[in-house]
């Protein structure tokens, strides 16, 4: 038997306008102390797994619930991993409600794909009319650092947003089509989407000026050959990486982060103090 983890959080903002969090949990998922490096208006929360991985049978389930004003910005002190498994599937779910003038940045470290995995990453991002979001999801396909390439076991990703983007796909560690040729991976075994979603269609002017921060960003940056910008539907815009490592991938992701935070809500990043430690 697996690991069966539950977390939900409530965000609300107080009766002095700060966001504030109610978190329900049951097995091996926490979060940590509310903390504010920005002032009340911000919720910062790390997540945390005391099992430290992902492994067959396990099922971790994370609900959020932001009430209308809300802004909260989660992320992790470091990588989900997802195990090799004998034959069951592990799962990691993640759900959030985003109410009216909320906002969500939802920053997680990346999840790593060990070999042999079987493994299964579902998130699902609703968004009231006026809500407004700023997601990544950073994949990373074995240790290539170490020489344990991911050659067996499969990931599936799931990433949607309702009625405007739904990313699904299932990573096999046999396909050599998708994962070495040219019109696949190209034989690199990182991918990282970042997104910044509306639940109103955001102005043709606005759209424009996030595609150009993100394209000025990835033409200066090392992975710019294998990086692009690009609006799908006029509640969302994209980015998309290809790398070899996770790091430069984190980089130019953090960087247009910081750009369409200042574009979109006129607010600098503040940087989670946990991706410096």
């Amino acid at each position: 038997m697996g690991w069966a983890a539950e977390l939900s959080i409530h965000y609300s903002v107080d009766a002095e306008g700060r966001t504030v969090a109610h978190d329900r949990h049951d097995g091996p998922l926490r979060v940590l102390q509310r903390l504010y490096p920005e002032g009340p208006g911000v919720c910062h929360h790390v997540l945390v797994h005391p099992p430290g991985g992902i492994v067959g049978g396990d099922e971790i389930s994370l609900h959020l619930r932001l009430d209308a004003g809300t802004h909260a910005l989660l992320t992790t002190p470091g990588a989900t991993r997802f195990y090799r498994s004998a034959s069951e599937q592990a799962e990691q779910r993640v759900v959030a409600q985003v109410g009216e003038g909320a906002r969500l940045e939802w920053l997680p470290m990346e999840t790593i794909a060990y070999r042999g995995c079987i493994a299964s990453n579902h998130l699902r991002f609703e968004l009231a009319p006026d809500a407004q979001m700023i997601g990544w999801d950073m994949l990373a396909l074995g240790l290539p650092a170490t020489g344990e390439p991911f050659d067996a076991g499969s990931c599936k990703q799931h990433i949607e947003l309702p009625g405007v983007w739904l990313e699904r796909g299932r990573i096999a560690g046999k396909d050599r089509h998708l994962l070495d040729s040219p019109l696949g991976f190209a034989g690199r075994r990182v991918l990282a989407t970042l997104w910044l979603a509306a639940g109103r269609p955001l102005a043709p002017p606005k759209r424009e000026a996030l595609l150009a921060a993100a394209r000025h960003l990835c033409n200066d940056h090392v992975l710019a050959a294998t990086a692009g910008s690009t609006s799908p539907h006029d509640r969302l815009v994209l980015l998309r990486v290809l790398a070899e490592r996770v790091e430069p991938a984190h980089a130019l992701l953090t960087q247009v982060w910081v750009a369409w935070r200042r574009l979109q809500w006129g607010m600098q990043a503040c940087a989670p103090r946990v991706w410096r430690t």
